[in-house]
C-alpha cells in the first residue's frame, strides 16, 4: 500500500475522531444558556489546527458544527454558527499550525477568536435569531470570554505537550 494513502487514511480517521469529540464536548458536556455556552470543545479544534493546519481545522470545525446541529439540535439550524465554527478552526490553524504553539501565539488566537468571532459574529447571529438587543447580551458574553481565556490558554498548552509527547513516543517505538 502506498505510504501517502495510509497517511491520508490515518488523517481521515484522526479528523473523524476529533470531530466526534468536538460534538460530544459541545453538545453533551457543556453548560448552555440561550446567550452563553461554556465547554471544552475548543480542545479538539486546537488539536486539528496543531496537527493539520487551518484548512483541515476549518473544515473539521464546520463539519462538527453542522453534524452536531442536525443530529442533536437545541433549536433550528442557523448556518451563521457553522461559519463562526469554521472561522474559529481557521484562526486556530493559522496561529498554531506546524507546532508553533507558544503562549503568545496561543493568546493571539484566543483573542482574535473571542473578540471577532465570539463577541462579534456569534453575538450578531444570536441577535438575529433571538431578537434581543446587541448591547443587552454583549456584557454577559464578554465576561464568559474573559473568564475562558486562561482556561483555553492552559488547555491548549497542555494539549500541545501531550501531542508532542505522543509524536515522540510514536517516533521512538
Amino acid at each position: 500500500m502506498n505510504n501517502n494513502n495510509s497517511f491520508s487514511v490515518r488523517r481521515l480517521a484522526q479528523m473523524a475522531l476529533l470531530i466526534a469529540l468536538e460534538i460530544i464536548l459541545s453538545r453533551f458536556v457543556s453548560i448552555a444558556t440561550p446567550i452563553v455556552k461554556i465547554s471544552f470543545s475548543f480542545l479538539p479544534l486546537a488539536a486539528m489546527a496543531i496537527l493539520y493546519g487551518p484548512t483541515y481545522a476549518a473544515a473539521g470545525a464546520g463539519i462538527a458544527d453542522f453534524l452536531g446541529a442536525t443530529l442533536f439540535p437545541v433549536g433550528p439550524y442557523f448556518p451563521g454558527f457553522t461559519l463562526s465554527a469554521a472561522l474559529t478552526g481557521a484562526v486556530y490553524g493559522f496561529f498554531l499550525q506546524k507546532n508553533r504553539v507558544t503562549v503568545g501565539r496561543t493568546l493571539c488566537a484566543i483573542l482574535v477568536i473571542d473578540i471577532f468571532i465570539q463577541l462579534g459574529l456569534s453575538t450578531l447571529w444570536l441577535v438575529m435569531i433571538t431578537d434581543k438587543a446587541f448591547l443587552a447580551i454583549i456584557p454577559v458574553r464578554a465576561m464568559k470570554c474573559a473568564a475562558m481565556i486562561p482556561i483555553k490558554l492552559v488547555g491548549i498548552k497542555a494539549l500541545d505537550s501531550v501531542l508532542k509527547l505522543t509524536r515522540r513516543t510514536a517516533a521512538a517505538g
